[in-house]
């Protein structure tokens, strides 16, 4: 392979990006509207739930937190028993049968039973579509990190598109008719699949790992010690990252509740709907997702690329620093402005962004390249778990803002995510180490 073709992408990583950018337009269209359709009143023109917001952060963070917490299952299954390429089928099916569920009525059993599927439909889809990108690099593949940067960067284009078509859809009929378009993205995003995936993905994901490890006659043997050690890298920045997301997480509840009740949305007496500020940070990613690309690949040529943990705590700096910036919105208000400025929110997502940058997709590579080669779709479903817990943690969170205020929510998260990612810096060395090599 000449220095050229080394440095392209196959592709396969493009068809898995398009998948996955037909889910993400999906999930983040109907998240965009989630919070809001629960808190507005049921006889409104909008027709929403008429939860309380405390009541609504908490179901937020439940339901989000189950999207991440089905993937733990859904990649066993890919792994012993259906296949990463089933089971991406089979959660895009899910995902679509529950968001037209949800837009039947504003009641209770489709709005449960509608986010039930989606939940479900997430824990096959999404550790698979990660696993099968994995697959296309052998083990040392310096294009690995780039490659989760640039499918990161490409399905943002549709998770930048989703809360704008859907928060407007909804603005004139109705949150349920978002759900519905939301529902279509998914549908053509698998039909574009069936009809690729044989000739472009290749014998990729078609076989469960276990089936394949029987083929192949390998040998069930223990874990070796380098490989348990691996593990307990994936395991400690799990924990880490949990709080990373639990503040990340707050963009579709609390800084969007926050957004609609006292940032001032209005430019040049054009009012924003709040269900488009979601499209800021997706719109970020797409804008810096090839400078940091490019960033990694200048500094692996120079030998000062920084390891996977550092970038993780750097990434948890930043997140840290986003907040504070919504302390300046809080201390606009408390001055006693109407009203706080949009500078303020924007600078929050943009450290957001930065950090997640920073973390996200170098931390699904990382879980590829550290995860046994039999268990990386079970593994994926660990490392989701992280978001999960963090769901659950951010909704509670959520749901305190009118106890403690505004000001003391994103300023605790400020400070906690900030030592905490002090803490991941002391502990680099050490976990760098126990990769033995798989940086």
């Amino acid at each position: 392979m000449n220095t050229e073709n080394a440095q392209k992408h196959p592709p396969a990583l493009y068809l898995l990006a398009a998948t996955a950018a037909g889910e993400r337009f999906a999930y983040y269209g109907m998240r965009a509207l989630l919070m809001l359709y629960m808190t507005h009143k049921a006889v409104d023109q909008l027709a929403g739930m008429n939860f309380t917001e405390k009541a609504s952060g908490l179901v937020y963070g439940l339901f989000n937190g189950l999207c991440y917490l089905f993937p733990f299952f859904g990649g066993i299954l890919a792994d012993r028993l259906l296949g990463e390429r089933r089971s991406v089928t089979i959660g895009g099916l899910f995902i679509g049968a529950g968001l037209i569920i949800l837009s039947i009525n504003n009641t209770m059993l489709p709005f449960v039973a509608g986010l039930t599927f989606i939940a479900v439909g997430n824990g096959f889809f999404k550790p698979t579509v990660v696993a099968m990108i994995g697959e296309l690099y052998e083990q040392g593949d310096p294009r690995r990190d780039r490659a989760f940067t640039l499918y990161y960067q490409l399905f943002n284009g549709a998770v930048f598109a989703a809360p704008i078509i859907c928060g407007s859809i909804a603005a004139i009929y109705g949150y349920r008719t978002g759900f519905i378009v939301a529902g279509i993205a998914v549908v053509l995003s698998l039909i574009a699949y069936w009809i690729l995936a044989p000739s472009i993905l290749g014998t990729v994901g078609k076989e469960p790992k276990a089936k394949q490890r029987k083929n192949d006659k390998v040998e069930k043997l223990p874990l070796t010690k380098d490989e348990k050690d691996r593990i307990s890298v994936i395991l400690v920045l799990l924990f880490f990252v949990t709080f990373f997301w639990a503040g990340f997480e707050q963009a579709g509840s609390s800084l969007t509740t926050f957004t609609d009740k006292f940032i001032d949305r209005n430019i040049w007496g054009f009012e924003i709907q709040t269900p488009w500020f979601q499209s800021v940070n997706p719109f970020f990613v797409l804008v810096l997702g090839f400078p940091f690309t490019l960033l990694w690949l200048k500094l692996s040529k120079i030998g000062k690329n920084p390891s996977t943990p550092v970038k993780m705590g750097i990434g948890m700096v930043l997140l840290g620093i986003g907040f504070l910036f919504m302390l300046g919105a809080v201390a606009q208000l408390n001055s006693g402005a109407p009203k706080a400025s949009m500078i303020w929110l924007m600078l929050a997502y943009l450290f957001h962004t930065f950090g997640e940058l920073m973390l996200s997709p170098i931390g699904l590579s990382m879980v590829t390249k550290l995860a046994p080669v039999h268990m990386v779709s079970m593994f994926m479903g660990v490392w989701f778990l992280s978001t999960f817990l963090a769901h659950l943690i951010g909704g509670v969170i959520a749901s305190e803002v009118g106890s403690f205020g505004p000001g003391a929510i994103f300023g605790g998260v400020a400070g906690f995510v900030i030592a905490l990612g002090f803490v991941v810096f002391f502990l680099s060395k050490r976990l760098l180490n126990m990769m033995h090599g798989r940086d």
